[in-house]
């Protein structure tokens, strides 16, 4: 099941209250103004990382902080090396890596830099120089004996490099490692390093969880190196203290009857959590909304965006006919995210959902409630 992140993480928020200070302000001129009142950052489904760092401060330990925001669930270990494939780009031309030791059952130097070559739908290995060194199929896969790879423009990582010719015509360019590698330089990347061990922990067991569930089933890889999947940068942005709570937490994975639990996310949740098929539309018994009393935490537990009436107008104009006269929620979740509403126009009435009030106001979360100002 794939998932989407409105705004993915704990470490997403420096950007997000720059947005946040800079709303358009109403025009003084204005007759009427509106203020978007919201909560939260992000979906609200499953953990909230300022939530989960509430409950850490206040002394709650890693399982406890899961078992609240996953009901029903329980802690479980897999075995074997669980190799997961993250899309880390995709390039037009050459791929230059070095620190391999061998790739296309060639013996390679790893002081030395190598090119994966796309020729028709097959990928060559070469030298720096354009030497062919050997034709390699659908996929050239180099590997070092340190267990790094450093790939040119994007840094080194941990496993292999996998390339392959998508339907694109490009090279998808691909790291293949173990899970338990790939959550390391997933948690400093969704939850700041500095943060307690007990969250940091609950984070190492949440993205452990979602990698081994959620693939996007690509051409070659399993997950994307963003908020589509989870922000992974590999080697280069670990910490010791993030390594940590992976290596204590190592194989841990959350259970739900006999599966791993697919473990969603977000930054925020603005004081309660969300329910899963009030977001995406699915049922899940283990993702449903729960207080989150910690959340008030995040910077953007409540915000407020700022409208002339003409902006707010523009802004909703492929939602709305003619100006708009009012907004009225017809249907909220447990958070109370925005399910459904209605905007009263000049011209008419249309029905819209929290999604789209959301992307069309750049909103924070779909729980908002609108305030019209006449002067």
């Amino acid at each position: 099941m794939r998932r989407r992140r409105l705004i993915p993480t704990a470490l997403a928020l420096a950007a997000a209250l720059v947005g946040a200070l800079g709303a358009t302000a109403a025009s003084a001129r204005a007759q009427v103004s509106w203020v978007v009142h919201g909560h939260g950052f992000g979906h609200g489904v499953g953990m909230s990382a300022y939530g989960a760092y509430g409950y850490a401060l206040h002394g709650k330990g890693y399982k406890f902080i899961l078992g609240h925001y996953y009901p029903g669930t329980s802690l479980g270990t897999i075995s074997g090396p669980n190799v997961v494939r993250v899309l880390l780009g995709t390039s037009s031309g050459d791929v230059s890596f070095s620190e391999a030791t061998s790739a296309c059952r060639t013996q390679l130097e790893p002081s030395r830099t190598y090119q994966a070559h796309r020729l028709g739908n097959v990928v060559v290995l070469r030298s720096a120089a354009g030497k062919p060194l050997a034709r390699c199929g659908a996929t050239l896969r180099a590997a070092g004996s340190s267990g790094v790879i450093n790939i040119a423009g994007m840094g080194r990582y941990r496993g292999a490099l996998e390339t392959l010719v998508n339907e694109s015509g490009e090279l998808n360019v691909v790291n293949a490692l173990s899970v338990d590698n790939y959550v390391k330089g997933v948690i400093p990347n969704e939850s700041p390093p500095s943060w307690p061990m007990a969250e940091l922990k609950a984070q190492a067991v949440a993205s452990r969880s979602f990698a081994l569930t959620g693939g996007v089933g690509g051409d070659g890889f399993d997950l994307y190196s963003d908020t589509r999947s989870q922000v992974y940068k590999g080697l280069e942005s670990e910490y010791t203290t993030s390594d940590e709570a992976e290596e204590q937490t190592a194989g841990q994975v959350l259970m739900y009857e006999g599966n791993i639990a697919e473990t969603l996310f977000s930054a925020c949740s603005g004081g309660k959590t969300e329910s899963m098929e009030n977001v995406f539309g699915t049922a899940v018994p283990y993702l449903v909304g729960v207080p989150d009393p910690y959340d008030s935490l995040c910077p953007l537990h409540e915000w407020t965006l700022n409208f002339s009436g003409p902006e707010m107008t523009q802004k909703l104009s492929g939602l709305l006919d003619g100006a708009l006269k009012k907004v009225v929620i017809t249907k909220t979740g447990y958070s109370p995210r925005i399910i459904e509403a209605k905007l009263y126009g000049t011209g008419g009435v249309t029905s819209v959902t929290g999604e789209q009030l959301e992307v069309a106001l750049g909103a924070y979360s779909t729980w908002m409630t609108f305030e019209k100002v006449v002067k």
